[in-house]
């Protein structure tokens, strides 16, 4: 499945940026994420996951995440990310191993 141009775009934008970065480049952040409509391809998500930035941006990151785990095949991370990896990544398979553990679907995140 080919990759989305609203995907496209988030991604041309590069990682989220930290919560110190100037207004504009959050903002613009803010505009291409929230065109993305969930679900995503498993493609889409694997270029998604490559976007998250230190801190949450202000909610941004949390966005993002709720897209990646919107994938068909979840959360595209085949091993467990190190100790040193991205907080957002180690996160995200935390969520997955719980929801694999617990044997049931992915439940919307009201938060």
């Amino acid at each position: 499945m080919p990759i989305r141009r609203e995907v496209s775009d988030f991604a041309s934008l590069g990682p989220l940026p930290d919560e110190n970065a100037d207004e504009a480049v959050i903002a613009a952040h803010q505009r291409c994420l929230s065109q993305i409509e969930s679900p995503v391809s498993d493609e889409e998500a694997e270029l998604l996951i490559r976007l998250f930035g230190p801190d949450d941006c202000y909610g941004l990151a949390w966005t993002l995440l709720h897209l990646v785990e919107s994938a068909p095949g979840g959360t595209p991370l085949t091993a467990e990310p190190d100790h040193t990896a991205n907080e957002w990544l180690r996160r995200l398979w935390q969520r997955s191993r719980r929801e694999h553990q617990t044997g049931r679907e992915r439940e919307p995140d009201r938060s």
